[in-house]
């Protein structure tokens, strides 16, 4: 096992241990480890917390034996002097993980010539919930003749991709010039609150030669889906294959996806959990698989992992149950249980592909991509479920108790009956209803907003029925 694996080990075995994917450690249950591995929590801030806590370089160091190459920490804003003492044992088990993330195809590398940028993300979940997001950017680092590859990692409780995107060009640029111009930028950063939905920050910063520049950060009106570019589907699968993939994942099984480069892998894994919405996926969870990481695809309980296509061989050859493999360079499913086409109730299905299939011609922004991909989705969770606060009884606590049979029973369809019956045992549903039954008051927001306009065009639509029989 290389250095890098033991350190991670290491630094996992702590008292405290926190974060979380990690190696079976022994005796340990890899089940219980595996349980930990969550999709990180993509709610909408309201404006506020902190953009990032710590932005890391990541290099490759020759290891002592020489034969190949060690990722490390090379550069951390804020340095370590500066952190409070519980930060520091915090930042001391980041070191442990993060470059494992940052080159997780392995430390067989040569220096190069010609490589191409990549921006991906992984998630780290701790072992309270918490869960945080690193945002990368991987280049070759400007200079002469052959040189090996440095990773940029932004670690971020918040999820919005392409606002990060930005952040990290311009930690590139300045990198460009030294590393002494990426302090004062991170440090205005860090000082700034996060906007709410639809506003925008602007930044000062002074660059060398340059003078003093206003980078404006804006966030997307729709909070929902800043985390996402379901392009990254779309580019790579028909429409029926992503109605495949959604209705695997509703049913809580095991979904690999297979890429070749990493970008494609974390926004295409992203994209795929974010039509579960308003539903979260609450199991193992990698959008980028380390190498050292890949015993992950033999695991006998649910997971939604990226793995790099170089390893296809090592994940064909592991003993795996009821798995979807989703080749995303082919477009093409190299493992499936054979039912995906029977868990969605047929008319919904058809419904499904008939939206996704209309008005395509007229996408423009990424906002609007987002919004056509997402909203079939939406709507066949309200043709389900959307009834469901109906069966909430509360209490003179105001705790909320859900009716599960009359629920079930309240949809006229057979097949929706069926399917929803499946559906009400998954953890996605459970997690949703206990939600909903804790809170005192009923669930707003977007799916909230969705459900009462589709009540109120089925009441609109009653009379014109009667009309015409």
């Amino acid at each position: 096992m290389d250095g890098l694996s033991r350190r991670l080990r290491a630094s996992l075995r702590l008292k405290r241990r926190s974060w979380v994917p990690a190696e079976e450690t022994r005796g340990e249950s890899r089940k219980e480890t595996l349980e930990n591995i969550r999709e990180p929590s993509l709610s909408s801030y309201t404006g506020g917390p902190h953009f990032f806590e710590y932005l890391f370089v990541v290099s490759l160091k020759r290891t002592h034996s020489g034969d190949d190459y060690e990722p490390t920490i090379t550069y951390q804003f804020p340095k370590r002097e500066n952190l409070l003492r519980g930060q520091q044992e915090e930042e001391e088990r980041l070191h442990g993980a993060i470059p494992l993330f940052c080159f997780p195809d392995g430390n067989e590398w040569a220096p190069l010539t010609d490589y191409p940028r990549e921006t991906f993300s992984f998630v780290l979940t701790n072992v309270d919930g918490t869960r945080k997001i690193g945002y990368c950017r991987r280049l070759l680092p400007a200079g002469p003749g052959p040189r090996l590859p440095i990773v940029y990692c932004i670690i971020s409780c918040i999820g919005c991709f392409g606002l990060f995107s930005k952040i990290l060009d311009e930690v590139e640029k300045r990198h460009q010039i030294s590393m002494a111009v990426i302090y004062p930028f991170m440090q205005g950063l860090r000082e700034s609150a996060f906007p709410a939905p639809g506003k925008t920050v602007t930044l000062k910063s002074f660059i060398p030669d340059s003078g003093t520049e206003f980078i404006s950060l804006t966030r997307p009106l729709d909070s929902r889906l800043e985390h996402v570019d379901l392009r990254s589907l779309l580019g790579c699968l028909n429409h029926e294959q992503i109605l495949h993939i959604f209705a695997s994942a509703v049913l809580e099984r095991r979904i690999i996806f297979l890429a070749e480069d990493l970008s494609t892998l974390s926004q295409c894994i992203h994209a795929a959990a974010a039509l579960l919405y308003p539903f979260s996926w609450a199991h193992t969870y990698i959008p980028v698989v380390p190498e050292s990481l890949l015993a992950t695809v033999c695991s006998p309980t649910p997971f939604m992992v990226g793995v790099q296509k170089r390893f296809i061989q090592e994940v064909l050859d592991s003993p795996m149950e009821e798995v979807l493999l989703v080749d995303l360079c082919e477009g093409t499913f190299l493992k499936s249980v054979g039912d995906e086409g029977d868990v969605l109730p047929p008319k919904l299905q058809n419904d499904i592909l008939s939206s996704l299939a209309q008005g395509n011609s007229d996408l423009k922004t990424l906002e609007q991509v987002n919004e056509h991909v997402s909203g079939p989705f939406v709507q066949f969770f309200i043709r389900t479920v959307g009834h469901y606060a109906s069966y909430l009884k509360r209490g003179p606590d105001g705790q909320g108790s859900f009716q599960e049979r009359p629920f079930c029973k309240a949809l006229p369809s057979k097949t929706s009956r069926r399917f929803v019956k499946k559906f009400v045992k998954t953890q996605l549903f459970s997690l949703f209803i206990q939600e909903a039954e804790k809170s005192r008051t009923s669930h707003a927001g977007y799916f909230r907003q969705k459900i009462t306009e589709y009540e109120e065009q089925k009441k609109q639509k009653k009379p014109k029925e009667k009309t015409v029989k």
